[in-house]
Order: C-alpha cells, then sequence, then structure tokens
C-alpha cells in the first residue's frame, strides 16, 4: 500500500523508515519544500495512495485535514494543538464517507497508562485524605503545553468520577520525547504513576498501526477505541 506522508520531520523520518514493516511504503510525502501553501493536496498526487498520516504543526493540522477528508484519503493525525476544531473536523471526516484516526498520542505504553490513572482516579475519589497532580515534560521544540497527553489523562481522571482539583504543570528542556507523570499525596504516603518514552519510536509504530488500519473503515476513530477493540467500524 502507498502511504503519504504529510510532514517529515523527525517523526516524519521515522515513519518512513518503519513503513515496510506495517506493509506501506512512501509515495508521497509533502512538506515545506513542495506544500508550503497547500499546493501538494491534489487529486493527481493522492491518486494511489491508500493512507494519508499528518503530523505537522498545530496552526496547519486543519487546513490539512480539510484537504486530505477532501480528497477521500483515509486519515491518521497526531499532530496536537488543534482539538478545539475537532468536532468540526470529525464531521468533515464523517460527510465525506472517509476515516480518520486521531490522538495526542499514539504510544500503545501511553493509551494503556491513561487506563491505569483512571482506575486509580476512580479509587481516589473515595479517599478525601489525598490531593493530586499531573504533570509532563517534554522537548524544547513541542509548541504546546501542556500536553494534549496530560490533559487527556485528567480528561479520564474527571470520567473516572475524580472530582476533586489536580494541579497541572508542565516543563520544556532539551530532547526529551516525553514523560507523564500522574500522583496522590497524603499525609500518610504517596502513590506516583509515571510513563517514560524513550524515543519517537513507539508514536510511529502507533500510528502506522492505525494507518493500517483506517484502510479498511470509515468514520473518525480515537485511537485507543482501535487498541482497545471499541471501534464501530
Amino acid at each position: 500500500m502507498n502511504l503519504a506522508l504529510i510532514g517529515y520531520g523527525k517523526m516524519g523520518n521515522m515513519l518512513d523508515r518503519l513503513a515496510p514493516e506495517y506493509g506501506f511504503k512512501t509515495g508521497l510525502v509533502l512538506d515545506v519544500n513542495n506544500n508550503a501553501s497547500g499546493e501538494g493536496f491534489t487529486a493527481e498526487n493522492f491518486r494511489n495512495i491508500h493512507a494519508a498520516i499528518e503530523f505537522t504543526m498545530p496552526e496547519a493540522a486543519v487546513h490539512n485535514l480539510e484537504k486530505l477528508a477532501a480528497l477521500r484519503v483515509p486519515t491518521v493525525t497526531g499532530t496536537t494543538g488543534w482539538y478545539g476544531q475537532l468536532a468540526y473536523v470529525r464531521t468533515l471526516f464523517e460527510q465525506n464517507h472517509v476515516g480518520l484516526v486521531y490522538s495526542p498520542n499514539f504510544s500503545i505504553g501511553v493509551n494503556i497508562f491513561e487506563r491505569i490513572v483512571g482506575e486509580g482516579a476512580r479509587w481516589m475519589e473515595q479517599q478525601p485524605g489525598y490531593e493530586s497532580w499531573a504533570w509532563e515534560i517534554h522537548h524544547s521544540a513541542k509548541l504546546d503545553a501542556p500536553s494534549g497527553t496530560l490533559l487527556k489523562l485528567v480528561e479520564g481522571m474527571r470520567k473516572a468520577g475524580y472530582s476533586r482539583k489536580v494541579d497541572v504543570s508542565s516543563n520544556r528542556a532539551g530532547s526529551i520525547p516525553g514523560t507523564h507523570e500522574v500522583g496522590f499525596d497524603s499525609a500518610a504516603d504517596t502513590i506516583t504513576l509515571r510513563h517514560t518514552a524513550r524515543s519517537r519510536e513507539g508514536f510511529a509504530r502507533g500510528a502506522l498501526h492505525a494507518a493500517k488500519w483506517i484502510t479498511t473503515n470509515k468514520g473518525a476513530h480515537e485511537f485507543s477505541e482501535i487498541l482497545f477493540g471499541e471501534a464501530q467500524r
């Protein structure tokens, strides 16, 4: 299958390298060198493309996704910082009868970590003697803070029934791929839950897994729905 890579930074380069393991070859790359104004989104360029993976910048993501929906290209997007327009983008793909997979984090480990945090929060709601925090650190080139993943972790805590304050903080430094931590503290003890990424490879593999899945499915799906078998095909 032919894969289009929208954005070709460090993540795009890794996706290109790992794509054959998932049955893909890179058939198209669009980046700042050939798509600065969106001129690369043509029917001819995407004629033989089976799926697209979009990892760009928050300010470019919605425009890119609009184009991909109009071309009816099954798409995976790992860009964060644009989720204020998520409902609009979901509608575009659903109206065009084409698939979209989105997530603030395509790491399988992070998605399992989210379930663990949610379960912990459910139990801690019954323990008023504990206060909680959520913290993350990423490389200095990451623009959005707090990260989409940390916001999703806190959202998951709320959905699990945790109603008390969660103190949220972020740091940006060096080349750190990403560390996320949720903790609960009382006068007696501290519980710390932490996920640490060693490289971008986990994110790339999750995105390629999603790209393979979306070639035969429609609708808009969050990655965890696919990972845990909850997506409606």
